[in-house]
């Protein structure tokens, strides 16, 4: 029936298409190196330069490229970039790595090693929080910056930066655009994706505004045999944006953005491959895990040409609610029902201005000010199973709640940061960068209660059980202030090739334990205290880079080797007794690699990608004390593969004057990596019982369509054709049940794409 409803949708849509579109002439663009010509501007350095020209390791992606490939989320944009793998195991449970710089793929408590940003708007955060999925559609450009970007993005950029740049209004023509994508996974789940822009001139130049809007309805594929649900993780995904842009002069301009998004998984794409008697899509759970956001944000970006430079001032204020529901009943090897309900909301205001130089001069220069602030307020709440309640003879709890605790968390950052850029000539320049700035983190107690329900379940004492209220109390406040460099020498021996060398840093900010002193609520007899805190890492980079267009544009390379080394460790660690997570800090590591993208163009019509990295990575710095709070051991792999790449090809063949057709494959390859460190943290030389390594895998991609015109397009695809069930992911904490993901099963569709 899905499989009918599909094709039924299918062709209403082409039936509803205008004649007119049909009639449309010839785009011109059969040739596969069409795409070559197009020179792909960038603003990683806060100025706009061509992509080959900037000394740095990025990958850009414009909208048309994302929509050709149907990039519409963090997976696709992984799957293309070199060095970079997307620990996903569910949606908006999202940690990006980068060149090895990560302990372990989920990195709770912490802060992220890369930061994503929505034009000015970080919005990646810590391990335990959900980090949306934004949706990738009309975009400007995406930007995935390699390397640390301490000096021009601060905090949390300690190995790298993504960047969704969105697309401003056209104030002088009108447009519109539609992209369908209907697709069915594993022959019964149905996924549709629903995306619209219209971009209406008010005022001739002067005034426009543009309107996004988004649906995503993807049905699951995991059985969860606990709440007795099939496709139990199916997705809902809604929100839009709109945009105004106001040039009242030639050397002004307003642009106002307001931005709402919604994600709302019904379950947790989780499993546990032993379950289910083989099949690898199974996970059990008492309820259904929630990892859900809601994201408002509102920006205003004002552009005043000063002649000299052009000042920037971007001022947003975002308002993110989460939820992050699990059971966790695998912490006492189920004897015990234990869960965690937390609901979180974190407002955040993010004022940047800045100076960019204009002009012929040969010396350039962006300087700016920085101001973040976070406040992130968490209601955790503790569960348990009232029917076991009962069944244990265990009373005294007003609700199936054991604990509930109100925490709140604040966070500033405030930085000054600048560059300098001398052009020695057109063939050598020198550029020097340095961002000082403070962070400050402090925790609050807000109040709630706790009680012995665990040690009472786990002595199987009947009885009431003892609540204790818990005070409001004001935690220790991390605080830290220094530099952050970035020196990168550039050579032109020729005019299509660029090299450089550079030498960048990056940090985290520190990081205050919530429950630092608390004894164990497992066993109060536990002499281990928890720590106050983490202090920021550092991290130093090393690397030498080659940029090149050949044989006129028939092929392209760019090449990046680096060294890096990381000292300070922030690390999650738990208290045995009662798994209590903590950071804490652990002596160093070091990343070792180089980095390739080559795209060629060998002949009308045909287009070869290929991307891909190779790392190798250890801990290398590590005392006896840090080895048995971490579990780490010096010589360790870090959890990033050894060897990840992609192969891209596209041919596009002329069928009339009107249509080109195009066929497209995507390969791509990730190797394995160890998941966490070996031991228990606390316990040396005991091997961590949830020590392993994810299985390495392969994913190819296809599709075949059409370009029918100048505005439409429709293909046929297909994402992982051979249907890999390799694990990707497998989760370093023992509380749940299902701890393992795989891709996406495969999945057939049918994608259509009107642009006027």
């Amino acid at each position: 029936m899905k499989k009918k409803l599909l094709v039924s949708a299918s062709a209403a849509i082409f039936c509803m298409l205008p004649e007119a579109v049909m009639a449309q002439s010839s785009t011109g663009q059969s040739n596969g190196d069409q795409a070559n010509e197009d020179r792909i501007v960038v603003t990683a350095t806060r100025r706009e330069e061509s992509l080959q020209d900037v000394p740095l390791a990025i990958t850009a992606f414009t909208q048309d490229e994302l929509t050709e490939k149907g990039i519409v989320g963090y997976e696709g944009i992984a799957f293309e970039t070199p060095g970079t793998v997307l620990n996903q195991p569910s949606a908006n449970f999202n940690n990006f790595t980068v060149r090895g710089i990560t302990t372990n793929g989920y990195g709770a408590n912490l802060q992220s090693t890369v930061t994503i940003y929505v034009d000015e708007l970080p919005i990646s955060a810590n391990g335990n929080s959900t980090i949306l999925d934004p949706t990738l559609f009309d975009v400007e450009r995406v930007e995935f910056l390699r390397g640390p970007q301490g000096t021009l993005f601060g905090s949390g950029s300690l190995a790298g930066a993504m960047r969704f740049l969105t697309k401003s209004p056209d104030l002088d023509e009108f447009d519109t655009a539609l992209a369908v994508d209907l697709g069915l996974t594993d022959d019964d789940s149905v996924r549709q994706r629903y995306n619209g822009m219209l971009n209406i001139p008010l005022v001739e130049d002067k005034l426009a505004v543009r309107a996004v809007g988004f649906y995503r309805n993807e049905e699951g594929w995991v059985t969860n045999v606990g709440t007795g649900i099939e496709n139990a993780n199916t997705l809902v995904n809604w929100g839009g944006r709109v945009i105004v842009l106001w040039e009242p002069t030639d050397r002004a301009s307003l642009r106002l953005m307001a931005l709402h998004e919604e994600s709302d998984p019904e379950d947790s794409s989780f499993i546990n491959p032993t379950r289910g008697g083989g099949d690898r899509e199974t996970r059990t759970s008492r309820r259904p895990d929630i990892y859900a956001g809601n994201l408002d944000s509102y920006n205003a970006t004002l552009t005043l040409d000063l002649g000299f430079a052009d000042f920037i001032s971007s001022t947003t204020y975002a308002d993110f609610e989460q939820k992050f529901y699990v059971d966790l009943d695998a912490t006492f090897n189920f004897f015990v029902p234990f869960a965690l309900d937390a609901d979180a909301a974190a407002q955040s205001i993010v004022e940047e201005a800045r100076l960019v130089s204009k002009g012929d001069s040969k010396l350039e220069w962006v300087a700016g000010l920085f101001y973040f602030s976070r406040q992130f307020d968490l209601e955790s709440n503790q569960r348990t199973d009232p029917a076991f309640l009962v069944a244990q003879g265990l009373t005294g709890l007003s609700d199936e709640y054991f604990l509930r605790r109100r925490t709140s968390n604040e966070s500033h950052e405030l930085a000054g940061f600048g560059e300098l850029t001398y052009r020695f000539s057109d063939q050598f320049w020198l550029t020097a960068g340095l961002r000082y700035g403070t962070t400050k983190v402090q925790g609050f107690t807000d109040g709630g209660y706790t009680s012995n329900y665990i040690a009472r379940a786990l002595s199987f004492v009947p009885g009431p059980i003892t609540i204790t209220q818990i005070a409001a109390a004001e935690g220790a406040v991390g605080k830290e202030s220094g530099p952050s460099y970035k020196f990168s020498a550039s050579f032109k021996p020729a005019d299509n090739v660029t090299t450089y060398a550079t030498y960048s840093t990056g940090f985290r900010t520190p990081v205050v334990n919530a429950r630092a002193g608390v004894p164990s609520f497992a066993d109060p007899t536990d002499p281990f205290v928890i720590p106050a805190g983490a202090d920021s890492d550092n991290l130093r980079n090393y690397e030498l880079g080659v940029k090149g267009n050949w044989f006129d544009g028939k092929l392209q390379t760019n090449i990046a080797a680096y060294y890096i080394d990381w000292k300070d460790i922030q690390v999650q660690a738990n208290r045995v007794s009662d798994q209590v997570q903590f950071a804490t800090n652990i002596g160093g590591a070091r990343s070792l690699g180089f980095e390739f993208e080559i795209d060629t163009y060998p002949t009308e019509g045909l287009s070869i990608g290929l991307n891909g990295s190779v790392n190798d990575t250890e801990v290398n710095d590590l005392t006896a004390a840090e080895a048995e709070i971490s579990g780490a051991v010096e010589g360790i792999q870090l959890a990033f593969p050894t060897f990840q790449g992609s192969v891209y090809l596209k041919y596009v063949h002329p069928i009339t004057n009107d249509i080109d057709a195009f066929f497209t494959v995507n390969a791509r390859h990730v190797g394995d990596y160890p998941n966490q460190f070996p031991f228990v943290p606390g316990q040396p030389g005991v091997p961590s019982p949830t020590y392993t390594t994810t299985e390495s895998y392969q994913a190819v991609n296809m599709s075949l369509g059409a370009n029918i015109g100048d505005h439409f397009k429709a293909s046929l695809y297909v994402e992982n054709l051979t249907d890999d069930h390799s694990i990707i992911y497998s989760h370093p904490e023992a509380f749940a049940d299902s701890r393992a993901s795989t891709l996406r099963p495969r999945t057939i569709g049918l994608r259509f794409n009107y642009d006027y």
